[in-house]
């Protein structure tokens, strides 16, 4: 047998290998995106070194359109989060304000002052008090401001936020070139939310870094349990003793009015334990 055959014969050997090895690449992909789908994380991103044209033209194709359903399924949750509050503040008012109206009257009539009856109906008043105050924080979630949309320069929107939390160590990586086209004061809320949320949890270092049209926000304060992770932007959901569950549920709907997208990264950033990423269009 000739050189040239056996170089031949081992080329062909050589072609074959690396057809199924690469076959086995591809269906490695597809077993990852399909349990992705499956568990609804719509934001994998594959790589796409080593694939061929075709190939890394399809792949990036299924990337964006995972990108594109997280943000549908989130607008739809932001609407029907919406739809559901609207209905709930409407029936409880209907109920707490009449008797809160009733009791606070019986509290002023001089019959009921000073007898027995007087601390009942005070208990009855406060939770009526209570209830409409709870009710009136939760129609911020139907009632936000049309967005005024303008250029934004990042690092000195940042600058402004980091003045309202000195006591926390803040590292800041956004080029000054970095400048979306957002509402300022909307933003603003997301962030502050963020940030706040961040410091409750004893955070002591926020990192903000810019990277490929998205705000990266990550802090060392106490990481969010794996079994709450999906439920985080809720509205009502809260694990804190004295929240009330609004802050985060906000933040999505602004995001999703302002054609961003805001996801709690699954695995945080090297040297922290939470990672919010805000992407921009």
């Amino acid at each position: 047998m000739t050189m040239v055959a056996i170089f031949v014969i081992v080329l062909i050997l050589a072609g074959i290998v690396f057809f199924f090895h690469h076959q086995n690449k591809l269906k490695l992909r597809a077993r990852l995106m399909r349990e992705a789908v499956r568990n609804h994380e719509f934001t994998f991103r594959l790589p796409v070194k080593g694939l061929f044209y075709g190939e890394k033209a399809l792949q990036e194709a299924l990337n964006d359109l995972g990108q594109d359903i997280n943000k549908l399924v989130a607008q739809k949750e932001v609407e029907s989060w919406q739809k559901l509050t609207r209905v709930l503040t409407h029936e409880i008012m209907n109920v707490s304000t009449p008797i809160q109206s009733i009791s606070q009257a019986y509290l002023e009539h001089p019959k009921v002052i000073g007898t027995s009856l007087e601390k009942g109906i005070h208990a009855i008043n406060d939770a009526a008090v209570g209830l409409v105050t709870f009710v009136d924080s939760y129609r911020k979630l139907t009632q936000l401001q049309e967005p005024v949309i303008s250029t934004l320069r990042l690092k000195d929107f940042l600058a402004g936020i980091m003045e309202l939390y000195p006591d926390i160590a803040w590292t800041v990586d956004v080029p000054p070139d970095a400048a979306p086209r957002t509402d300022e004061s909307l933003l603003r809320q997301v962030v502050v939310n963020i940030v706040k949320n961040a410091a409750e949890a004893d955070a002591k270092n926020i990192e903000c870094r810019w990277h490929e049209s998205a705000l990266r926000i990550s802090n060392d304060g106490t990481p969010i349990p794996a079994e709450v992770r999906r439920d985080i932007f809720i509205p009502f959901f809260t694990t804190k003793s004295t929240g009330m569950g609004i802050g985060l549920a906000l933040s999505r709907q602004i995001v999703t009015m302002l054609g961003c997208s805001l996801e709690l990264q699954d695995k945080a950033d090297t040297g922290y334990h939470t990672t919010f990423i805000l992407k921009f269009e």
